[in-house]
């Protein structure tokens, strides 16, 4: 019997995703036309004897939470828990607080993952491979390559090429260590609750005179896994597909761009195809069956569109995500961009970012979209409208933000509309 558990954060978190995670909590903001924490689930789902997946955070328990729950447990037939924690206990901390739920009924060995990764998680691979190397309470991370520039910004592991094991663990060195990085996705087995418990002792010594609050916020890559290294415990699995961090807004549509080039295997009935009477599909595209979509409209590749999504004559999208109830008004063009829920883009309107993508012709190229700034500039990025923004005829918004209710009567190129 296996378990799983989404480690989906807090409402403290997400400032990069702004002003995307204004309106819906982060986990639950759509990624090739789904829920971000969906893919997970769907994942988790297919693993044989897969009885319970539980989800760990410390947002309040909201409409749109509860309302996706109910909604997935419906569609897939298993048990799927919230576990709300009362302050953010870091990524060991959480699970160690409800290490009771995750064991109760004596599950061999159970996945932690965090909602922030976008990934083919490779899980029956992690199983079989946690079967062939170590002992049987092995624990196995899912780690990937990467260059040596980008490789600083993630945990890196040092291996035993031979037997794979851990030796070294360093989370975001300041100097070169090694290229294959950690993708927070993980296989334990109850076993990890005694090493994460030897910390949570550590701590409550440690800080039983400065803040014994703090005891219980325990980190999984600095305090358990820097430990565990080169005890014949811990082993890493790389595997060769996908993988993506989702921290920033910008990275939403790179992961979108995954995601849809993975439904050709897992779900080819989410990718529009060209039919008579409908717009012109070039590439990977997933239209919502509400959508209302004119037939001159060309769309793709990469672009997503949502609920309720209204598309006019002309339309050209490309490499974007247009969220539920937004306009594009005649001849507009949206490139690079996100559209946030029920704004309208005016007629003959180009809203446009820049690619930060090395590689658009490579899906498996990793990019570090991450730093919006850099030496006090704003790099080119994508261009993000949040909810219920117009946009003005004929108007050029290039490379910028702008924040949600503004209703703009010029261009802008490279700013942050507040």
């Amino acid at each position: 019997m296996l378990k799983a558990v989404i480690l989906i954060g807090g409402p403290q978190k997400g400032t990069r995703f702004r002003p995307l995670s204004f309106e819906v909590p982060k986990p639950l903001f759509p990624v090739a036309g789904v829920p971000m924490l969906q893919h997970h689930i769907e994942a988790c789902v297919k693993v044989p004897n897969m009885k319970e997946i539980l989800l760990v955070g410390f947002y309040q328990p909201n409409e749109e939470l509860n309302k996706f729950l109910l909604n997935v447990q419906q569609e897939f037939k298993i048990s799927i828990r919230y576990l709300q924690e009362y302050s953010a206990l870091g990524t060991a901390g959480g699970i160690y607080h409800f290490r009771d739920q995750i064991v109760a009924g004596g599950p061999e060995a159970f996945f932690i993952m965090n909602a922030d990764v976008c990934s083919a998680f490779p899980l029956t691979d992690m199983l079989r491979f946690q079967k062939d190397h170590g002992e049987p309470n092995s624990f196995v991370i899912l780690g990937t390559t990467s260059n040596r520039k980008q490789s600083m910004n993630y945990g890196c592991i040092v291996e035993n090429e031979e037997t794979h094991e851990v030796l070294h663990y360093v989370e975001k060195p300041s100097t070169f260590v090694s290229d294959i990085i950690n993708c927070g996705i993980y296989l334990f087995t109850p076993d990890i609750f005694q090493h994460i418990g030897a910390v949570f002792q550590k701590n409550q010594q440690d800080m039983l005179l400065e803040n014994p609050g703090l005891a219980e916020a325990i980190r999984l890559e600095q305090d358990v896994f820097t430990a565990l290294a080169g005890q014949g415990k811990l082993y890493v699995y790389k595997t060769l597909s996908f993988w993506s961090q989702i921290k920033s807004a910008g990275s939403a549509i790179y992961a979108s761009r995954l995601y849809l080039n993975q439904y050709h295997t897992s779900h080819a009935e989410r990718l529009a195809t060209n039919e008579e009477g409908g717009p012109k599909i070039c590439g990977n595209v997933y239209i919502h069956p509400t959508a209302n979509i004119d037939p001159t409209a060309v769309l793709g590749p990469n672009v997503s569109i949502g609920t309720g999504v209204t598309i006019g004559a002309g339309v050209r999208v490309r490499e974007s995500i247009i969220l539920h109830g937004a306009t594009l008004q005649d001849h507009s063009c949206v490139l690079n961009s996100i559209v946030g829920w029920d704004s309208t883009i005016g007629k003959w309107a180009r809203v446009e970012g820049t690619p930060s993508d090395p590689n658009p012709n490579d899906p498996y190229a990793k990019i570090d979209s991450e730093t919006l700034f850099r030496d006090g500039k704003l790099t080119p990025s994508i261009t993000i409208l949040g909810c219920n923004v117009n946009i003005p005829s004929e108007v050029v918004i290039l490379n910028s933000i702008v924040l949600p209710h503004k209703d703009l009567n010029r261009g802008f190129k490279n700013q942050i509309i507040l």
